[in-house]
């Protein structure tokens, strides 16, 4: 019984492997390790506040509480944590007119934390994910509904934007079906080797380190700090590249993208140096009290915006993928209901849906048809 359970699970492993990338390796590794934000003597990268990833694996572990854990989790857990039903899109992407974006931001939320972004008429797609599954298994971790646009569909793509390589936010296969085309990846350090692995040209790559700043293209590109981890492989290999959140500016026009992250005074420094702030995408779905060191909490997402400064706020990370245990409609109730309160610009458009910010449209709030 043991032996076929391992060979099931060799079989597993070696069929994922391609999925799991790779680790830096040789006078690459060398480089990274050169980073004020990479220790030595743990040989990985870690975050602003040293050793929050360790406490909340401690402090979150089931054993630590049982008794007051017994909820939480998935085995007693009775919230609706998927969909019954498709959740609304709205295909009204024109490609032509997307692109037309002269001082101005159009965007598109896919689903989770894949966006479709128009800036300075160029097009920048983040964190993409088209794939099934977020996981390397094709059965784990499977999306609520197709994409809402398929891949060949999209309008030229000038940049993929990556927030850091966990499976809801690099894919392989997207990454994959673009890799013979004219366009840059814009990645945190530490990247390049999943990349190089799946086929991308090491000139097409452009990866930056914390506070980083670069103008490409006539747009800058800002690496910002965000409180998270990486790694493929679970516990194994973990935090061999950095995690970033992102500012993109044009002239007078910026947005912020915060990929994941948990709060802390990061945001701050980011509003202060980089704010106000056009537009804020921000981590606001799979959350849970055990993990809220890397994933903000929705009190955290209000407080997150408005230490960045920004002018809208778009939550994210959410509506495609069950990775917590929490209602799948929480999100955008949670965010909604505390936005209003603040007086806070909230967006939180249709999947698919066409947003431009010179014309914003009055949005319903069309989750609330959804919710039994």
């Amino acid at each position: 019984m043991i032996t076929s359970l391992l060979s099931i699970l060799s079989i597993l492993l070696l069929t994922s492997c391609e999925q799991f990338g790779n680790i830096p390796s040789g006078e690459y590794k060398l480089s990274l390790t050169k980073s004020k934000n990479y220790d030595l003597n743990q040989d990985k990268f870690v975050n602003e506040e040293k050793g929050i990833i360790k406490k909340m694996r401690e402090e979150g572990s089931f054993w630590k509480k049982p008794i007051k854990n017994m909820k939480n989790n998935w085995f007693f857990s009775s919230n609706e944590t998927r969909p019954e039903v498709f959740l609304p899109e709205k295909k009204n992407l024109v490609n032509d007119e997307f692109v037309k974006s002269s001082n101005n931001i159009k965007f598109a939320w896919l689903g989770h934390s894949t966006i479709l972004l128009s800036i300075n008429n160029k097009v920048i797609l983040i964190d993409p994910v088209f794939s099934s599954s977020a996981s390397p298994f094709k059965w784990m971790i499977k999306r609520f509904q197709p994409p809402v646009y398929s891949l060949n569909k999209l309008p030229k793509v000038d940049f993929i934007l990556i927030s850091h390589d966990h499976y809801d936010h690099l894919d392989m296969e997207t990454i994959k079906f673009f890799k013979g085309q004219n366009l840059k990846y814009i990645t945190p350090i530490g990247i390049t080797p999943h990349l190089l692995k799946w086929g991308i040209k090491k000139e097409k790559i452009i990866e930056f380190d914390w506070w980083e700043e670069k103008e490409i293209d006539d747009l800058y590109f800002i690496s910002t700090p965000a409180q998270h981890f990486s790694g493929r492989k679970g516990f194994f290999q973990s935090q061999k590249s950095l995690w970033s959140s992102w500012v993109v500016k044009y002239n007078n026009r910026s947005f912020y993208f915060n990929g994941d992250s948990g709060y802390n005074k990061h945001y701050q420094e980011i509003g202060n140096k980089y704010g106000p702030i056009d537009v804020v995408f921000m981590d606001s779905g799979q959350y849970n009290e055990r993990w809220k060191a890397v994933h903000n909490m929705p009190s955290e997402v209000i407080q997150g915006f408005k230490d960045l400064k920004g002018n809208h706020l778009i939550p994210v990370h959410w509506g495609m993928f069950t990775l917590a245990m929490h209602n799948w409609y929480d999100p955008p109730v949670e965010i909604e209901k505390r936005a209003k309160k603040e007086n806070i610009n909230v967006l939180i458009p249709k999947i698919g849906q066409v947003i431009d910010m010179k014309f914003k449209p009055e949005l319903k709030s069309w989750w609330e048809k959804l919710i039994d």
